[in-house]
């Protein structure tokens, strides 16, 4: 039988999710914001185009640096980890045989696992069972950032196409309300992706995608002062 467990999706899912959440709400408030000041059409596409392009480089390079940062991390652990196993492996392998014991096996049945896994690959076990490194949650930065620039440009295009068709006067109206029912089907989607509750997703993400296109849009009408066009 095969088994489908959601921790396989966790490295391009959680970039994907933040990409294109980030790419509909910052896009949209910033629009919203131009919008609320009552300038022209172009000075809205263009405000909303900027949003876009600095959005995405923004994403990948921010997610490229934090993830790098975490791989970085692992590889030193990995590295030290192996020359204590180089330096002092009997007492690497009596710590493993504790962590195994202290998950509920008996002394000898802790010791043999651990030996048996030592001998099979003693640093994947290490990396694993002492660090919590595993195969499907290592840090891939070049996949992360790739997923955060590609979803944010995919959630960010939608506000800056509404931009360029929708009325000046019902632009704020129609960019909030196309924007929180973008970020309730992506909520919905990271929720289904992830086999977690919608409900809870869809509601945090639109209660929080609200407030902030209501600042950007206070703050665009308080200090706006140009003609609508």
């Amino acid at each position: 039988m095969v088994e489908n467990h959601y921790m396989t999706r966790v490295g391009w899912l959680r970039a994907a999710v933040l990409g294109s959440n980030d790419g509909i709400l910052s896009t949209a408030s910033v629009v919203v914001g131009v919008a609320a000041a009552s300038p022209g059409r172009s000075s809205i596409i263009l405000a909303g185009l900027a949003a876009l392009v600095a959005g995405a480089l923004s994403m990948a390079a921010g997610e490229y640096v934090s993830v790098s940062s975490q791989a970085d991390l692992e590889t030193s652990d990995l590295a030290r980890e192996a020359q204590e196993l180089r330096d002092m492996p009997e007492e690497e392998l009596q710590e493993l045989a504790g962590i195994y014991e202290a998950r509920g096996l008996s002394p000898a049945l802790s010791l043999q696992v651990a030996e048996a896994l030592t001998q099979h690959n003693a640093l994947e076990a290490h990396a694993r069972d002492e660090l919590g490194i595993q195969e499907l949650t290592r840090a891939r930065p070049l996949q992360a950032a790739m997923a955060s620039a590609a979803s944010f440009l995919v959630g960010g295009i939608f506000p800056v196409l509404l931009a360029l068709f929708a009325p000046i006067k019902q632009m704020v109206f129609l960019q909030y309300g196309a924007a929180i029912v973008l970020l309730g089907l992506s909520g919905y989607f990271a929720a289904y992706s992830g086999g977690s509750p919608a409900g809870k997703s869809v509601l945090r993400i639109c209660l929080w995608g609200t407030i902030a296109m209501c600042i950007t849009g206070l703050v665009g009408f308080l200090f706006g002062t140009g003609p609508v066009g």
